[in-house]
C-alpha cells in the first residue's frame, strides 16, 4: 500500500507559496516511493510537507524537482505554469473548488494510492482533504513522467495544485 497516514503538521498551507526548484539538494522526504524503469533507470517520489520531491535517474543523468514552500528561497523560482529546458517539460494548476469537490478528489487520490503500487500518498492531519499524492511511469526509451496533486483544504473550500512532468535526458 502507497498511502501513507502522516503525524505531522504540513509546512506548505497554501498554493501561492510554492516554488518549483530543479537539481538541489533532494531534501528528506516524510514517505518515499522508489520506482525502477527500463535499462537501469529509477525514480523516487517524495511527500515533504504537503509538497513534494522527485529524484530521477536514466542514461547516466539525474534530475531533482522539488515543489515546496521552501523552493524559492533554496534558490528556485515562483511555481510557474510551464517550463520547457532540454528534455524537461513541467506544467502547474492551481484550482479552486468547494470543499465537497476537494473531498471527493482526496477520496478518489487516496483509493488510487491504495490499489496502485505506482502511487505514493501522504494524509495530513487536520482535515480529511490535507494531502499530496504523486504517480509516475517510465517512458521507453528511457526517462520518465510523473504526476502530483496537492490538496489545501480551506474554511469552505479549498485549492488543488496540480503538476505534470515530463523528462526524457
Amino acid at each position: 500500500m502507497s498511502l501513507h497516514q502522516l503525524d505531522v503538521t504540513p509546512r506548505d498551507v497554501s498554493a501561492g507559496a510554492l516554488g518549483l526548484l530543479l537539481d538541489g539538494p533532494a531534501p528528506v522526504p516524510l514517505a518515499q516511493l522508489r520506482i525502477a524503469g527500463v535499462a537501469g533507470a529509477t525514480l523516487t517520489l517524495g511527500v515533504l510537507g504537503a509538497s513534494h520531491v522527485v529524484s530521477a535517474e536514466a542514461g547516466g543523468h539525474r534530475l531533482t524537482e522539488e515543489v515546496s514552500c521552501d523552493a524559492v528561497g533554496a534558490g528556485g523560482r515562483a511555481l510557474p505554469a510551464r517550463l520547457r529546458a532540454g528534455g524537461y517539460a513541467f506544467a502547474s494548476a492551481i484550482t479552486a473548488t468547494s470543499a465537497d469537490e476537494l473531498d471527493a478528489t482526496a477520496r478518489r487520490l487516496r483509493e488510487l494510492a491504495t490499489g496502485d503500487p505506482a502511487w505514493l500518498c501522504g494524509a495530513f492531519p487536520g482535515a480529511a482533504g490535507a494531502l499530496t499524492a504523486m504517480t509516475a511511469q517510465p517512458l521507453a526509451p528511457g526517462g520518465w513522467a510523473w504526476q502530483t496533486w496537492h490538496l489545501y483544504p480551506g474554511d469552505g473550500s479549498g485549492e488543488v495544485v496540480t503538476t505534470r512532468t515530463r523528462w526524457t535526458p
